[in-house]
Order: C-alpha cells, then structure tokens, then sequence
C-alpha cells in the first residue's frame, strides 16, 4: 500500500475514532467493550501487504488512545488508568485479530461478516481465558467451573465488541474505499 495523504488523514480518523469511543464508552460499564480496535485490525490484515506493516495501525491507534486516557487519568479527569501491567496482553490478542484479517482478506461479504464474528470471539476467549488464569485472588476458581463463570461475568464485554466491530467495520471499509478509490463500496478489490 502506498502512503499518501489521503492514507495519513484516514489513520488520523481511525484514531480519533479509537480514542473518541474510549473516552465516551469505556467508563460506562454497560457500554465497555465498545470500541473500533479489533474493526482496526481486522481492516489492517485486511488492506495490508506488507505483513510487518499491518501490526503497526492498530497498535499506534490503541496505543495513543491508551496514551490520551492515561495523560487524563493522572490528571483527575478519567476513572481509570490507560496503560497498566499486564496490557500488553491486549496488544497481542490485538494482533491475533489482525492475523484473522490476513487470513480473510474483506473481499467478499461472507469473509467480512465471519472476520466480524471471528476476531471479536477469539479475543473474548483468549483475554477472559488470561484473566481466569492469572487470577490470584479467590475472584474465578481454578477449575471448569471457574473458567465457565469467567466468561459469563465477561458476556456483557463480548456483546459490545462484536456489535462495535459489526458496525465499525464496514464503516471503516466504505470510508476506505470512498478516500482512497472514489468508490462507496464494501469489499476490497
């Protein structure tokens, strides 16, 4: 992919974006979970050639979201911090979602809606599998069981990513498409 300034705006959109829906979703815990960032990665493997370079766009989105939320945070004006221990959790099952781009690649309507359902389904597995694992306190039993109530408490989490991503991925693609080709067009060519 060639870089030009319709691609620079374009990222700058999908970061204000990212970071917009943080400051307004995520402090409101019927609403956490809502969010473009797995949308970012699945159209990153989507769009991007060079395999290296498909890391990069949804890591400097979430990454400089978390940023702004952290500089707000130690300023008294957010709840919670944006960058914490053990983040960089969220960063690799980030990139797990942007494998599932490559392997699909957005070019037809059922690759677009199983990448949709699949990468926002893998996170919510692998994260809420980490957590149940690195849980010292009695929160989530070691067991089945614990694992199985885990995901449940997390249900809420996983509805907001897959209807975010749902929603935020054809914006994304038409917006895309619309800078880059003229075109209002859902698939990549």
């Amino acid at each position: 992919m060639k870089i030009n300034g319709r691609l620079i705006v374009f990222t700058l959109i999908l970061i204000a974006l990212q970071t917009i829906c943080k400051l307004l979703f995520a402090p409101r815990l019927e609403w956490s979970g809502f969010s473009p960032f797995i949308a970012i990665a699945l159209f990153s493997g989507f769009i991007m050639k060079e395999r290296n370079m498909s890391f990069l766009l949804p890591l400097l989105a979430l990454f400089i979201s978390d940023a702004i939320i952290h500089v707000l945070y130690l300023n008294n004006q957010f709840d919670f911090a944006g960058l914490y221990a053990g983040q960089w959790k969220n960063y690799l099952i980030l990139l797990a979602c942007t494998l599932i781009g490559w392997i699909l690649k957005g070019r037809s309507y059922p690759g677009i809606a199983i990448a949709g359902i699949a990468a926002p389904t893998v996170y919510f597995l692998v994260s809420n599998f980490m957590v149940w694992q690195a849980t010292t306190e009695a929160v989530y039993a070691k067991s089945f069981s614990g694992l199985m109530t885990c995901y449940e408490a997390a249900l809420p989490f996983y509805r907001n990513s897959l209807i975010a991503t749902l929603l935020f991925l054809p914006v994304i693609l038409l917006l895309y498409n619309y800078l880059t080709r003229k075109k209002a067009v859902l698939t990549l060519s």
